[in-house]
């Protein structure tokens, strides 16, 4: 493969433009984490979880307002499937749970309710939740380090990890910042955002070890922008597919799988940006060279590398 020194796509430029673009989202990720902090829902924090079913349908808004009669302390209400069956959420201990299936006589409405289970997430049950999903997260992280450490050369595993810890981050302040609930299908969607941002990097990656490799001609940076136009239309349609599935989710299927869709949307699309602009842009930054991928010669008889 041959590539033209004198060809100039301007590709470099919106790549750095991506690069800073990048480092400034994950600044105000880490800020937005460092002063709001985390809306945790009831999985993490403890409380009690009810399913009730009313005997006709009935819109989100006019069940709030009735359940506002008996319910005095803050809740949260979602839909499970369709309009007859609720989730009530309430962050209360085991202590103040109140006797739900006579709250639910007493609402004054043009329907009745049923209580059709009522469960309790002890604070220990929480502290473990969180505990458990944040060693889910690190082993991830650390199986996908071993393996890129065999899988390439430290320069271009390094802008694979970086782009890893970009996504997570940046995915991690955007719920920060606007107080989105955090609930385990969040942690689930956060473990499905390392695998497909890895996939991305790697393929990058892989393009660029095999232009490498191919003795072809050209500065690092020419290389590096050959290697991502020609991926790039894989990465753009595969990208957009599954952002289109993903938006579906979002908008189809309902609160319960809301938080889970969000997070694996803007996964999706920070990982497109962060595997183009970060993971081809640090190899470079950190001095990759045809060197690092090129073979040796094995030294003719009588000869001897120097």
């Amino acid at each position: 493969m041959i590539i033209n020194k004198t060809k100039k796509t301007g590709f470099t430029l919106v790549r750095y433009m991506g690069f800073y673009c990048s480092i400034a989202l994950v600044l105000f990720s880490l800020l937005a984490m460092l002063n709001k902090g985390f809306n945790l829902a009831v999985d993490f924090t403890g409380g009690v979880i009810t399913e009730i079913q009313t005997t006709q349908p009935v819109s989100q808004e006019h069940l709030q307002v009735a359940l506002k009669q008996v319910i005095k302390v803050p809740f949260s209400l979602t839909n499970v499937g369709n309009e007859y069956q609720w989730s009530i959420r309430q962050a209360i201990s085991n202590e103040q749970m109140p006797e739900t299936s006579l709250l639910m006589q007493n609402i004054d409405a043009d329907f009745s309710i049923k209580v059709l289970s009522a469960s309790v997430i002890g604070p220990q049950v929480g502290d473990e939740l969180v505990e458990m999903g944040g060693l889910a997260l690190l082993a991830s992280l650390v199986a996908m380090l071993i393996y890129l450490s065999f899988r390439f050369e430290w320069r271009l595993a390094t802008g694979s990890v970086v782009a890893l810890f970009h996504d997570i981050i940046v995915v991690l302040g955007v719920f920060s910042l606007f107080q989105i609930e955090f609930d385990l299908t969040v942690l689930a969607a956060l473990l499905a955002v390392i695998g497909y941002s890895l996939n991305d990097s790697i393929v990058i990656s892989d393009r660029i070890r095999e232009v490498l490799r191919s003795k072809a001609t050209g500065t690092i940076n020419e290389i590096i922008d050959s290697a991502i136009v020609s991926t790039l239309t894989r990465t753009l349609i595969t990208s957009g597919t599954t952002l289109g599935t993903v938006a579906a989710i979002w908008l189809l299927a309902g609160a319960p799988l809301q938080g889970f869709s969000i997070a694996l949307f803007i996964g999706i699309l920070v990982g497109t940006l962060s595997s183009i602009c970060l993971s081809a842009t640090i190899p470079e930054l950190l001095g990759l060279k045809r060197e690092h991928y090129q073979i040796k010669a094995l030294p003719k008889e009588g000869e001897v590398y120097n």
